[in-house]
């Protein structure tokens, strides 16, 4: 994206991968979640199974992950742009082929952004709003145009769609494929499954690509399979009493509490926490400001006094986590300090459509950590909602112009993050709000944020070292009333589409760095979310017999990587 890629033009294999890894064996993980109906990953109205994206399709690049931005030939040879990246021309492989033996060509490729951006997600849209005109040249040759567009990243992103065969798809309703299991391009098909329970992936045996510098190394097993569990706490001890190979754990009193046992004495289940170096983002209770009640910015700012995180943090986390204060946190790219300098001069044009807040004081989350009691927080709170327009009338919030009680649900799709929300609930009932908690299953919990058919839900907001195009998707005016899109927050801000195309169209990797911090500081300041907590660990557990490399690239731990020592 900027500078000089890290890899030469003849590089052998990743720095961070073992080209001589062992082929063989099955690789057992586990998905927490009630199902699938699905193997089209690429629609709104289904939920795919796990794993179809990564191992049923090819792209035409491949980006590594021990660099910011830059993206090696897959399905695409080589690649041409000018110096204003106006266009970009892909020159496909050969050898390039789908599983059932046909070769993947320009038209399949054609083919594929046609119907990804026409008939998928609608995230497909927006990230590839740009593209004027696709044409394609010969066979295995495809360029897309830009018009007039400042987007420097086109190039880069449009290697990242997946490849689908023309020849499959023409037959088919795109949307309606349902459990037939589709022809890929990719390193694996899918093999035994049952319904909505569990999904095997089986290695193909003569991969097209298995021999690249981009995929010598990886996809090391025979097969992969997926088993489904409703419930983490059943997930847990099924890993325990061996189960499944791998786990990721999410959380800290488990493990804090739970990875002990003669398995873990005797070095059968190993634990590591393995440091990554990828920015983690924001999570946080991401409000829906097409709501009324949040469309207030005072008020969403009043209710984050109400978390006490610094309570959470010592008693239901051990002392694991630090609070997140950037929507880009972990890296760079997080805005520190007051704006100055580059940044400022990006702020300054919209000062009057800003809050005083941007430029006058820090970003800090409400703490309890210090001077500050939670009884002096709930104080701010209150003397926020009554700037709000609030007041208390009959030990309820009321709205005093309407009389409205300041009411809300808290959606959860998770049972055991009920012990974060309930103390966060009795904080609010103290300054006279009502709050319902609400428990769904993960297909309900799916298609209501799907339709924002919410009012508070616990969001990850991931985020990467070159932001670009994605951006739109998540703050954009342009994807406020686009169903299923990750605007979730109903973000409607022209000052933050104005930064987001700045974001977009850096020419540098300087430029990039102030813009987003530009971003992320007003967007901090909108009060769109209550940030929660990060950790810059991968906490794994696994069994003795999975290996790994010797290196991990700054993303963290990648099990398509790995091998079993047999």
């Amino acid at each position: 994206m900027h500078g000089t890629p890290a890899y030469p033009a003849d590089f052998e294999h990743f720095d961070y991968v073992n080209p001589a890894a062992p082929k063989g064996g099955t690789l057992r993980l586990s998905v927490v979640a009630n199902g699938f109906d699905s193997f089209n990953p690429f629609v709104i109205r289904a939920v795919a199974a796990a794993g179809i994206n990564t191992y049923l399709y090819d792209t035409l690049l491949k980006s590594s992950a021990d660099e910011a931005f830059s993206a090696y030939g897959l399905i695409a040879e080589s690649v041409e742009t000018p110096a204003d990246r106006s266009y970009v021309a892909f020159n496909l492989r050969e050898s390039a082929r789908f599983q059932d033996g046909k070769p993947i060509t320009a038209e399949d490729v054609e083919f594929s952004f046609n119907v990804l951006t026409t008939e998928g997600h609608p995230f497909y849209r927006n990230y590839y709003g740009d593209v004027s005109k696709v044409t394609v040249e010969n066979s295995h040759r495809i360029r897309f145009d830009f018009g007039d567009t400042e987007n420097r990243e086109l190039p880069l992103i449009l290697g990242q769609f997946p490849i689908l065969p023309k020849h499959y798809w023409q037959e088919r309703e795109f949307g309606k494929n349902g459990l037939t299991p589709p022809v890929g391009s990719g390193p694996y098909r899918i093999g035994e499954f049952d319904a909505g329970r569990s999904i095997t992936y089986q290695r193909v045996e003569d991969y097209w690509a298995k021999d690249l510098p981009v995929r010598k190394g990886q996809f090391n097993f025979d097969r992969v399979r997926y088993d489904y569990y409703t419930d983490d706490t059943v997930a847990l001890e099924s890993f325990k009493a061996g189960n499944y190979d791998f786990r990721l754990e999410s959380s800290a009193k488990n493990w804090a509490t739970a990875y002990t046992g003669d398995k873990f004495d005797k070095g059968e289940i190993v634990t590591e926490a393995v440091v990554h170096h990828r920015p983690v983002g924001l999570q946080g209770f991401a409000f829906n400001t097409r709501q009324p009640q949040f469309a207030d910015r005072r008020v969403r700012q009043a209710l984050a006094y109400a978390f006490d995180f610094g309570w959470a943090n010592t008693n239901l986390f051990f002392d694991q986590y630090t609070r997140t204060d950037s929507y880009f946190e972990n890296s760079e790219l997080a805005s520190t300090g007051l704006p100055q300098g580059d940044e400022l001069a990006i702020l300054e044009p919209f000062r009057d459509q800003l809050p005083p807040d941007v430029f006058e004081s820090v970003y800090t989350p409400p703490s309890t950590n210090g001077s500050s009691s939670l009884r002096d927080n709930l104080r701010t709170a209150f003397n926020l909602l009554k700037e709000a327009g609030y007041e208390i009338r009959n030990r309820q919030m009321v709205n005093v112009e309407t009389g409205e009680p300041l009411r809300f649900e808290i959606l959860l799709a998770q049972k055991n993050f009920e012990r974060v929300v309930l103390p966060f609930e009795t904080n609010l009932e103290k300054l006279g709000i009502e709050v319902d908690v609400r428990l769904v299953d993960t297909t309900q919990y799916i298609q209501r944020v799907r339709n924002f058919d919410f009012d508070i839900v616990t969001q990850v907001f991931p985020q990467s070292d070159s932001p670009g195009n994605e951006q739109r998707d998540f703050w954009s005016s342009q994807s406020v009333d686009a169903t299923g899109s990750r605007n979730i927050i109903g973000v409607n801000n022209p000052v933050v589409d104005q930064l987001i195309d700045l974001v977009i169209q850096a020419p540098d990797r300087e430029s990039l760095v102030h813009r987003v911090r530009a971003l992320d500081r007003v967007l901090l300041h909108g009060h769109y979310t209550i940030p929660q907590w990060h950790l810059t660990k991968d906490r794994i557990a696994y069994r003795a017999h999975l290996q790994r490399p010797e290196v991990t690239p700054k993303d963290g731990i990648d099990l398509d990587n790995w091998w079993i020592e047999q």
